[in-house]
């Protein structure tokens, strides 16, 4: 497995694995999203390369990150189902937690949908905890 920055040619693939590990959803456009990153933090949108169940060479794993001076934060997390079990994801986080430790980043936050006790589970297991906080949002644009 090969970690690196994205690169707008991945941009299907990236797309094709987001929708088969159940991230996207209507109301957002994984492309827009994808453009957007391009716009702030670039070298925080990482690709894990590897060789899948059908020795085919793609893919593998994803992650957004950024840091806005008080908190780093993780988005679009996910490895192929290919691949899952073999340490994409924790490699992918121990990444983006280097990165945003050189950057002087205290701490990483996350949000994960409150039905995903797997995913919750996995976090956990790298030392993350629940906070005891409410997550808000308010949509500027619709995609």
């Amino acid at each position: 497995m090969h970690i690196r920055e994205f690169e707008p040619d991945d941009t299907d693939a990236v797309v094709a694995l987001w929708e088969a590990a159940g991230l996207t959803r209507s109301w957002n456009d994984p492309h827009r999203d994808i453009e957007r990153k391009l716009q702030v933090q670039p070298e925080l949108f990482l690709v894990a390369e590897g060789v899948t169940g059908k020795n085919e060479h793609a893919i593998i794993g994803t992650v957004m990150a950024g840091y806005d001076g008080h908190r780093g934060w993780m988005n679009y997390l996910a490895s192929s189902l290919d691949a899952r079990g073999i340490g994409v994801g924790r490699a992918l986080v121990e990444y983006v937690e280097a990165a945003l430790f050189a950057r002087g980043c205290p701490k990483v936050n996350l949000q994960v949908r409150s039905t995903n006790a797997q995913v919750v589970e996995f976090y956990r297991h790298l030392g993350y905890e629940v906070d005891d906080v409410l997550s808000l949002g308010k949509r500027l644009i619709e995609d």
